[in-house]
């Protein structure tokens, strides 16, 4: 069996060693041990292996807490001691911010983290009838498979979600369309947890019957309500009980209570949540009377604290569904006068289309992974026709690779300081990192001449 002397930890919490020229990453490999390990891929310049054996141990190991570690195919990082895990998170930010956008914040944030089991109110769990396995089983995908893990409870999931999963095994193995129902999304809010069923065939008057007993048997501690969605993510309407509470979450320092649709996006954290808007909010500090241009709003998570403290708020996002989610929650908050949303594919955003939305004193981007490079790169012309446009711009980011892309433009091409970045640990025990910068601009920058002009001086 190969041994390795582990050196570092890569973006994805695999191990990093080097044996005899070749890269190998080495999957539950931490910083500074000595394994065994097993290739389960060769390609010329590198290896992704399992780990086999620690023959010398890290101190920031310890025990995995999931019974399913090392099956299941998510917390990859439990065997990381916690403010290990968000230290290798910090570590990659900076190390993307400076080898991918050649620039480095002036002050490191703390990083955002708060519990770390439990803390999972979105999920998709997988629903699949599986004979070897002694029938149907839901959760999530085994390691690197397309086969259900075998899970009788999972710790990231909020307890009483947990305790649902062997119940709900029975449950749809009692449907008429448990070999048509291969899915279950889970949204907890604050006062329901709503269980949305994939049924890609009609339920019968008896398994609608079936899930208004099950939903009443395991009303507490927290309400149960049954949705199903026929066919995409528009299509989803609740079943039963049909009296049960809104979904919703709420920002209680901003006097904000957000409802919403299970299949419609919302962070999966609440905890992190909070925290990470106040932070946002606090690091834009909008004042009362600024234009302020929230991108990527969704349904108004953002927009809606901003319009709080006075500011008037456009928020831009790529779905007419979420908008008008955006709508009805701003007048739901009373904040409808200082808000309003407009469906823009901002993937596509020119320089040309940012100056006709008009005028904006600040600006937060909060983009899906591929982050906002047309945006970033449009807002040059709304700057040249304004000198204070857009004096700062704070940036959410779930992938620390294309922020440090965004922020190259925004730094060395408009004219931005790095102020601040740090993460936010809103996934624990994985390797996903998401993260915040505050850009500042820079009245002292001078934006370097396009190419053709330089050549031309130089003639």
């Amino acid at each position: 069996m190969p041994i390795a002397q582990v050196e570092s930890l890569d973006h994805e919490g695999h191990g990093v060693a080097h044996v005899e020229g070749k890269t190998i990453f080495i999957d539950g490999a931490l910083t500074g041990e000595t394994v065994e390990y097993s290739s389960y891929r060769k390609k010329p310049a590198f290896e992704n292996a399992q780990i086999s054996r620690v023959l010398s141990e890290s101190s920031q190991r310890v025990t995995p807490k999931c019974q399913h570690f090392g099956v299941c195919g998510g917390c990859s990082m439990q065997h990381l001691e916690a403010s290990a895990q968000v230290a290798a998170k910090q570590r990659v930010l900076e190390d993307n911010l400076w080898h991918i956008g050649k620039v480095k914040a002036e002050r490191i944030l703390p990083a955002i983290y708060g519990p770390t089991w439990g803390y999972r109110h979105r999920a998709r769990l997988s629903a699949r009838y599986v004979e070897k396995k002694g029938g149907m089983l839901v959760g999530f995908h085994e390691k690197r498979s397309s086969f259900i893990a075998d899970m009788t409870k999972c710790e990231i999931l909020p307890p009483h979600v947990s305790a649902l999963l062997v119940p709900l095994r029975g449950l749809i193995a009692g449907l008429s369309i448990s070999r048509r129902m291969p899915q279950v999304e889970l949204a907890v809010g604050d006062k329901v947890t709503a269980l949305v069923l994939r049924n890609m065939d009609p339920i019968t008057p008896e398994d609608e019957a079936r899930l208004a007993d099950f939903a009443a048997k395991h009303s507490k501690p927290h309400p149960i309500q049954f949705w199903l969605q026929p066919k995409g993510p528009d299509t989803v309407f609740p079943l039963c009980p049909a009296d049960a509470p809104k979904l919703t979450y709420t920002l209680p320092e901003f006097g904000i209570e957000m409802p919403y649709k299970p299949t419609e996006f919302t962070q999966v954290n609440p905890f992190i949540n909070r925290v990470m808007v106040r932070r946002a909010i606090d690091l834009l500090d909008p004042q009362p009377g600024e234009a302020i241009a929230d991108m990527f709003c969704g349904l108004g998570n953002f927009t809606l604290p901003i319009a709080r403290r006075g500011a008037e708020v456009l928020g831009m996002e790529g779905s007419r569904q979420l908008c008008e989610r955006a709508v009805e929650n701003a007048t739901h908050n009373g904040l409808q006068d200082k808000t309003r949303f407009t469906e823009a594919n901002l993937f596509e955003m020119t320089e040309e289309g940012f100056l006709a939305l008009g005028d904006f004193d600040r600006m937060l981007i909060d983009p899906p992974r591929d982050g906002a490079m047309e945006l970033v790169k449009s807002i040059g012309l709304a700057m040249q026709r304004r000198p204070d446009a857009l004096k700062r711009i704070v940036y959410v980011s779930c992938n620390p690779a294309t922020l440090a892309r965004d922020a190259n433009v925004l730094v060395h091409v408009h004219g931005y300081k790095l102020k601040a970045a740090g993460i936010v640990n809103m996934f624990p025990h994985t390797a996903h990192v998401e993260s915040m910068a505050w850009f500042e601009r820079d009245p002292d920058f001078v934006r370097p001449a396009p190419v053709e002009e330089v050549n031309d001086a130089n003639e």
